[in-house]
């Protein structure tokens, strides 16, 4: 059973969602507001943490998204789901990791749709399954966290020790060498030393892994270590077992749509180290593959809407990718929307010229003003 709460400011727009989402047996309805202040005030206090928001954008005390980050604060497991009538706020919607962004009136088929993100999002996590519920979260794309199964950020002890641990979480079940990890973590220092905070830092970070339960094991290995992850199927590993598998096919698509919502941003981003350039250059490549793959179906479907959507997710990451940019204009092109193409490449123009003081590349212009 998934836990639900609704913040919609419209008291009639909150009943029809109420009543939409009741006709789903696996929702339960803990709470619903017509007031965001309220409904923040009301998830502080309790300790009832909701699987899943619908949210209203257009909002007169806060909009959604500023609740949606401020609820995610407090409640950092909790997927986000905005319901709204302006697609314009799509991009600004997956800025903040929205599972999904439905277009009112909601639909029976768009509830079903958030609940198959929401079962990959989770893991199939429900009150029911304590094994899955009790789990910690690890994320390695679009930063680095790793979370205990209450929720609450793990503070590692020592830079080296949570850089170990991310090595090892992006080299799952490999035996990494002690003198590849020495080279990688301290590889100007003298030997006897290295390895000495070699061993303190793998002794800090077995004592993390037991503290908090992660469900995870460091072993020693004849000449190295290798981690085993008996719990938590994170992002990174989820995505690089999983991509290659992903068809063109219907069913690929949908493999590959479920894929993609593991990827929030580039490959521990924001964190400094020089040996994931190349994983976070292949995993990027693989996701833009997927998500190229994913739009272009929908296209040859004439499914525009969603088509727009994949490409506005990845955007909201990369949003100076000359080739999905150039995607997104074709579609507005071929699904009739002149007006839409014009007004997104001035926005590009304008990026182009904040970001690298200089204009798009020409064939972007060309696909903006085709007739």
């Amino acid at each position: 059973m998934y836990k639900a709460i609704v913040v919609e400011d419209e008291i009639p727009n909150l009943e029809l969602m109420k009543v939409m989402l009741t006709k789903f047996s696996n929702i339960d309805i803990i709470g619903s507001f017509d007031s965001p202040l309220e409904a923040f005030a009301s998830m502080k206090e309790s300790t009832d943490m909701p699987h899943v928001a619908f949210i209203d954008i257009e909002m007169p005390e806060m909009n959604g998204i500023a609740f949606a980050r401020k609820l995610l604060e407090h409640c950092p497991r909790t997927a986000i789901v905005f319901a709204t009538a302006y697609r314009e706020y799509a991009l600004e919607a997956f800025d903040v990791q929205a599972l999904d962004y439905i277009l009112k009136p909601v639909t029976p088929p768009a509830i079903e749709r958030v609940l198959s993100r929401l079962e990959q999002h989770t893991g199939g996590m429900e009150d029911t399954n304590p094994s899955l519920a009790g789990s910690a979260e690890i994320r390695c794309f679009g930063g680095f966290e790793v979370r205990s199964s209450a929720g609450g950020l793990i503070r590692f002890p020592s830079r080296k020790a949570e850089e170990l641990c991310a090595y090892l979480l992006c080299h799952p079940g490999r035996d990494i060498s002690k003198w590849q990890l020495i080279d990688l973590l301290w590889p100007n220092m003298e030997i006897e030393r290295a390895t000495h905070n070699l061993h303190n830092a793998v002794y800090l970070l077995k004592k993390l892994i037991k503290d908090n339960r992660l469900h995870m094991e460091l072993k020693k290995t004849n000449d190295g270590y290798v981690l085993e992850s008996n719990g938590p199927q994170y992002d990174y590993l989820l995505f690089q077992s999983q991509a290659r598998l992903a068809g063109l096919d219907p069913s690929g698509r949908s493999h590959a749509e479920q894929l993609c919502l593991q990827y929030r941003g580039a490959l521990l981003e924001g964190k400094p180290y020089l040996w994931k350039l190349a994983l976070e250059e292949e995993s990027s490549k693989q996701y833009e593959a997927l998500i190229g793959s994913i739009v272009r179906s929908h296209m040859s479907l004439g499914n525009w809407s969603l088509a727009e959507e994949w490409l506005l997710r990845l955007l909201a990451i990369y949003p100076l990718h000359d080739e999905m940019n150039g995607l997104l204009l074709e579609l507005y092109g071929r699904s009739g929307k002149r007006e839409k193409a014009m007004a997104h490449y001035n926005r590009l123009r304008e990026a182009y010229i904040r970001e690298m003081g200089m204009e798009p590349p020409w064939e972007l212009k060309e696909k903006a003003t085709a007739e």
